[in-house]
C-alpha cells in the first residue's frame, strides 16, 4: 500500500514574526535565489496572500505569483518592494 502524503506549505507554520524571521534568515543564508523567492512567497501567503501583497506593492498578482514561486527569480527591486510590504528589513553583516 502506497503512503499518501499531503503537500506541505511553509505558510501554515509561519504564524509569528520570530518564526518568519528565522525562516527568511535561513533562506537568505542559502544564497539560492529560487529558494529565497519561494520563501518570500510563503511569507506573503502567511501574511494575507498575494492579492493583499499586490495592493501593497503595486505589482500585479500574477507577476508576484511568477516571481515568488519555486521557479521564480525576482529582480532586486521587486524583492525589495515585497520585503518592505511584508515588514522585512535586510541588514548586512560580514561573514567570518
Amino acid at each position: 500500500m502506497a503512503l499518501k502524503l499531503a503537500p506541505w506549505d511553509a505558510a501554515e507554520v509561519l504564524t509569528d514574526d520570530e518564526t518568519i524571521a528565522a525562516y527568511l534568515t535561513e533562506a537568505l543564508e542559502s544564497d539560492e535565489p529560487k529558494y529565497i523567492a519561494k520563501a518570500l512567497g510563503a511569507v506573503a501567503r502567511a501574511k494575507g496572500g498575494m492579492a493583499q501583497l499586490a495592493r501593497e506593492t503595486g505589482i500585479a498578482r500574477e507577476a508576484l505569483y511568477r516571481a515568488l514561486s519555486d521557479t521564480g527569480n525576482p529582480e532586486l527591486g521587486t524583492a525589495l518592494k515585497v520585503m518592505h510590504a511584508l515588514g522585512v528589513r535586510l541588514t548586512a553583516s560580514l561573514s567570518s
